[in-house]
């Protein structure tokens, strides 16, 4: 790919990473070969192995980047001060479930599958450090220590994550509701001039 610029090349294997996770979670993980993706993606067999070694190679640098893209897609929706947590909490499952389901549903099939589990337990390490990071940009909008923070985001996340999968509406309010409780107890001993009200 003599012809392509380093930015043009990581452009196509970014738009090939997304494509073909697409396919995998419409069609499914097995029985989904590389003549399908190269399908999928407008593109031949060849060039798919230009950008990736195998088709494990493939399936392993696309949820990574996609499972990425999609947190990042979670965090541009944090809540931008304390009147709008219940906005956030109420809706964020909900989105998540319509948005992100089927790749969510995928991504656990891939880091379960005992071949790939190595490479889901460096993602999920990842994962612990960037939520960490997400915390603390809301420590001043919030006004309470990230280290409080950061375990209510693992809550929401894993409620989120578990309705995307099952839509299970009663985990998803139990879970809800005591995430709400201790975020009201934190918020009247760090900022109780910022207590949200929940609309009647």
């Amino acid at each position: 790919m003599a012809n392509y610029t380093k930015e043009q090349w990581n452009a196509k294997k970014e738009t090939l990473m997304e494509k073909s996770y697409d396919c995998f979670a419409e069609y499914g993980l097995h029985g989904t070969g590389i003549r399908a993706l190269a399908k999928h993606c407008g593109c031949t067999s060849n060039m798919l192995y230009t950008y990736f070694e195998n088709l494990d190679d493939l399936i392993i640098q696309s949820t990574e980047y996609c499972m990425t893209k999609v947190e990042d897609d979670f965090m541009a929706k944090a809540p931008t001060d304390v009147e709008d947590l219940w906005r956030f909490i109420d809706e964020i499952p909900y989105w998540t479930a319509k948005k992100h389901g089927k790749k969510y549903r995928l991504m656990y099939q891939v880091y379960t599958h005992p071949k790939y589990r190595q490479y889901g337990k460096k993602f999920f390490k990842g994962v612990d450090e960037r939520y960490t990071q997400y915390a603390k940009s809301l420590e001043g909008k919030l006004g309470i220590p990230y280290e409080k923070i950061t375990p209510l985001i693992f809550i929401l996340i894993r409620a989120c994550v578990h309705y995307a999968l099952f839509e299970d509406e009663f985990y998803l309010k139990s879970q809800l509701e005591v995430l709400k409780e201790t975020l009201e107890l934190f918020i009247e001993k760090y900022n109780p001039k910022e207590i949200p009200k929940e609309d009647e």
